[in-house]
């Protein structure tokens, strides 16, 4: 089962050529089911839902309650009516759904937010969620509490299936950081008591390039920050017959198509067993 996690840059930039990108990406990789932030909608039309229909995949969309002060970020006549979210695409259908608002002080209060999509698979439900934490470089103690909300949303909808809980993001976040280390709870003491999440990447080829926010990519190097990686798949310890197993793991969508690059981010994309193959 292929899972992905992508920042879409929302209505920055070249937009409308980014869309094409985009899709262009996700279509070359088919995923199963994606986690997506910064998805733009507004006068009917929703980035997510156009994605979903020229993939063939199920859509989840949660617009955040509070997108002001995204509305003022964009020279945009139309801004005004421009709304912002998460998403879950879904080879199989969203059988129930969760929006959490994440905590943050009134400085930075601009509608962060989890979703929490249930997946019917053929086999079993796969309880995903992806989300966007506050990108404050020196806000880590607010990315901390947001990460202990996201955990308890986690532990709520995690069981009745054997397949491990998946967490999708940008956690505008270094991989050694205090919030990161707290979310996964193998490092420190977990968010929740009990609940481990592995990062993704640990599984990966400790020789393949990681960053995921980089100078390389041209949208991203106007702020002059050092390449790291801030997007993360996360999942729970494998299921009775390997379930949720991380196979494979790499990055996605970190270079132009046909001249354009998708996002300010690159995606991160995981293989994850489905059952017994990968513990045989």
């Amino acid at each position: 089962m292929r899972v992905v996690t992508w920042n879409l840059w929302w209505r920055f930039g070249p937009w409308r050529e980014r869309q094409k990108a985009v899709l262009a990406v996700l279509r070359e990789l088919a995923p199963d089911v994606v986690g997506l932030q910064e998805v733009w909608a507004a006068d009917g039309e929703n980035l997510a839902e156009w994605l979903a229909d020229e993939l063939g995949l199920h859509c989840a969309w949660a617009p955040s309650p509070a997108p002001e002060r995204w509305r003022k970020r964009i020279k945009d006549p139309d801004a005004g009516s421009v709304d912002i979210g998460n998403a879950v695409l879904s080879r199989w259908p969203v059988v129930e759904r969760e929006m959490l608002l994440l905590p943050a002080p009134p400085d930075l209060a601009d509608g962060r937010a989890a979703l929490y999509a249930r997946v019917a698979a053929p086999a079993f439900d796969i309880p995903f969620f992806t989300t966007h934490l506050t990108s404050a470089l020196h806000a880590s103690a607010v990315r901390r509490a947001q990460v202990t909300a996201l955990a308890e949303l986690v532990a709520r909808h995690r069981g009745g299936t054997p397949f491990p809980p998946v967490v999708t993001g940008d956690l505008n976040a270094w991989p050694d950081s205090d919030e990161v280390r707290l979310l996964g709870g193998t490092r420190t003491a977990s968010a929740v008591p009990g609940l481990v999440l592995y990062d993704a990447w640990d599984y990966a080829d400790p020789t393949a390039p990681a960053a995921t926010w980089t100078p390389e990519n041209p949208y991203a190097a106007r702020l002059l920050e050092p390449a790291v990686r801030i997007d993360y798949i996360h999942v729970g310890p494998p299921g009775p017959i390997g379930e949720g197993h991380v196979r494979h793991v790499r990055r996605a969508g970190h270079g132009p198509v046909d001249g354009v690059w998708p996002s300010d981010h690159a995606a991160v994309v995981a293989d994850l067993a489905e059952g017994e193959t990968a513990i045989g």
